[in-house]
């Protein structure tokens, strides 16, 4: 099956948006490590901003980039959250609390918690009012949300946005769950061509396939210890230009491989 895509949006350690990122991604700069820097949003209105935790403010800022390049509208376009945890400071702090003798917990401190929490901000932050998918899949989330996404684009004959993220845990749930960094990624894919799709992606699911891996050390540290990162050998082929075959983890026997062909090549 085939998708285009549109748009996409960046936001991790040294890696300050897409456009920013090409010369990274595409081997022509040296990657350096940076603390992520997320834009601040002014979608959500005040009251709304206060309460957003890191992983809706990197859903919107990587969700906002990638639709700037499409030119598409949020509102209308239906839309994948994927992590492969939710917003582990939440969690830690719920935890906290329910371990505690006070075990009254804030109520913005729950909604926060559950997963599909920046899918509500990012409906609240547009107006969105067409489809929205969450879901999980450990490692694989990325790949997991990208068929999801792609598969709906085609069957629903319909644009839809991907939006991947992931943040880490602070101890102790660190030492069980590791997470190096915060990170996060929206693609935004059709089921045909228009005059602003860049590439075409034609994929496929293969047992027990290597997954591609990054050239530069530091961004194959990114790609191996965050989990939304997974796309990080995608990405730089996107940055490249250039045809090419790409295969992303999935799950433990079954690979995600893409085919891209930028449409400045053309199509077969």
């Amino acid at each position: 099956m085939r998708v285009y895509l549109e748009g996409v949006g960046l936001c991790g350690p040294g890696l300050d948006g897409w456009e920013a990122s090409l010369p990274v991604l595409a081997g022509a700069q040296d990657y350096i490590q940076a603390p992520i820097r997320v834009p601040v949003s002014t979608l959500l209105p005040p009251n709304e901003r206060r309460r957003a935790v890191q992983t809706v403010k990197i859903a919107l800022a990587v969700g906002t980039e990638a639709f700037a390049g499409s030119g598409r509208d949020p509102a209308e376009t239906a839309s994948v959250f994927a992590s492969s945890g939710g917003d582990g400071e939440t969690i830690d702090d719920i935890m906290k609390v329910l371990a505690s003798a006070n075990r009254e917990l804030s109520p913005t401190r729950f909604h926060n918690s559950v997963h599909n929490a920046p899918a509500g901000y990012w409906g609240i932050a547009n107006g969105a009012r067409a489809p929205s998918s969450s879901l999980s899949c450990h490692d694989g989330s990325f790949s997991a949300g990208f068929l999801e996404a792609a598969v709906q684009a085609v069957t629903e004959q319909c644009a839809v946005v991907l939006i991947a993220y992931d943040v880490g845990y602070p101890a102790p749930l660190s030492l069980v769950r590791p997470i190096g960094a915060a990170f996060g990624v929206a693609l935004v894919l059709s089921p045909e061509f228009l005059d602003s799709a860049f590439a075409c992606l034609e994929w496929r699911l293969d047992p027990e396939s290597a997954a591609s891996v990054m050239a530069a050390p530091g961004l194959e540290a990114l790609r191996k210890n965050i989990p939304a990162a997974r796309c990080l050998p995608l990405l730089a082929v996107l940055a490249r230009q250039a045809a090419a075959e790409v295969t992303l983890d999935y799950l433990d026997d079954l690979a995600l491989t893409l085919d891209v062909t930028p449409l400045t090549v053309g199509l077969a």
